[in-house]
C-alpha cells in the first residue's frame, strides 16, 4: 500500500540511509528534507519515488511548509531525524549556539508537526522523533554537550505530552533515543571513536519501528543503544 512519507534531516548519515531503505519499496512516495539539496539530488538520483526538498529548520518553518506542502492531502509517516550538534565547554557555549540548538533540535520539528498537523491526522500518521541517549534521564552524560542534549531532551517530553493530547485521534507519536552510530556527527562529537553500529543498521531499525513496531506504541521514549546504561 502506497505511503506518503517525510524524512527530515535526510542528506547524510542515518537520515540518508532511512531514505534509501524506504525508497526500495517503489510504492512509497518520499519527501527528503535538508538544507543540502545538492547532496540529496546526488544520493537519491536513482529513485523516481524520492523528492529532495530544500528545507531549513532554523527559520520560518511554517512559511516553508505552506510553500512546499500546501497541496499534500495526507501524510502517513514523518521521521524527524535532523540534528544540530554543539560540542563546547559550557563556559564557552554562546547564547546563539543555545538558541540554534533549541530551534533545530526542538522548536523546528515541533513547528513542522504543527504546520503539517491536518495532513498527519488525515493520514493516521506515525510521527517518529529522533533524539539521543544523552537526553535520557539516568543515561551516561558527556561534557561539552549541554546545548545538544538538553534541546533533544525537550523533544522527548514534547512527544509524551503530544501523545496524551491527541490520544483520542488516529495519529501516533514516539521518540527513539539513539546511542552511538558511526556518523559524521559522532566524529564531530568524539573524534576517533568507532561505534559498533553503522548508519545503515540503525536506519533499518528506525524504518522497521516507524512502519511496524510503532503500531502498538504511543508517546513512548525508546532507548536504542548497544551499550549500557
Amino acid at each position: 500500500m502506497s505511503k506518503t512519507i517525510i524524512v527530515c534531516g535526510a542528506s547524510q548519515g542515518i537520515g540518508a540511509e532511512i531514505v534509501h531503505e524506504l525508497a526500495r519499496d517503489s510504492s512509497n512516495v518520499i519527501y527528503a528534507l535538508s538544507r543540502n539539496k545538492e547532496r540529496m539530488d546526488e544520493q537519491f538520483k536513482g529513485y523516481s519515488n524520492v523528492h529532495p526538498v530544500s528545507f531549513d529548520l532554523s527559520k520560518k518553518v511554517k512559511e516553508q511548509v505552506a510553500n512546499l506542502f500546501d497541496g499534500l492531502e495526507s501524510i502517513d509517516l514523518l521521521i524527524n531525524n535532523a540534528g544540530y550538534l554543539v560540542k563546547e565547554d559550557f563556559s564557552n557555549t554562546s547564547e546563539e549556539q543555545y538558541h540554534r540548538s533549541l530551534q533545530v533540535n526542538y522548536l523546528g520539528p515541533v513547528i513542522l508537526i504543527q504546520s503539517l498537523l491536518n495532513s498527519l491526522l488525515r493520514g493516521h500518521a506515525h510521527v517518529v522523533n529522533i533524539s539521543t541517549m544523552g537526553a535520557v534521564q539516568g543515561s551516561v552524560k558527556f561534557p561539552g554537550l549541554t546545548a545538544y542534549a538538553s534541546s533533544k531532551a525537550a523533544l522527548c517530553t514534547f512527544t509524551e505530552v503530544f501523545a496524551e493530547e491527541f490520544k483520542a485521534e488516529t495519529i501516533r507519536m514516539n521518540c527513539l533515543c539513539l546511542g552511538a552510530v558511526n556518523t559524521e556527527m559522532l566524529q564531530q562529537a568524539f573524534p576517533g571513536y568507532e561505534a559498533s553500529t553503522s548508519p545503515k543498521e540503525m536506519a533499518s531499525f528506525v524504518v522497521n519501528f516507524a512502519l511496524k513496531a510503532g503500531l502498538l506504541m504511543n508517546g513512548k521514549i525508546v532507548s536504542v543503544s548497544s551499550s549500557t546504561p
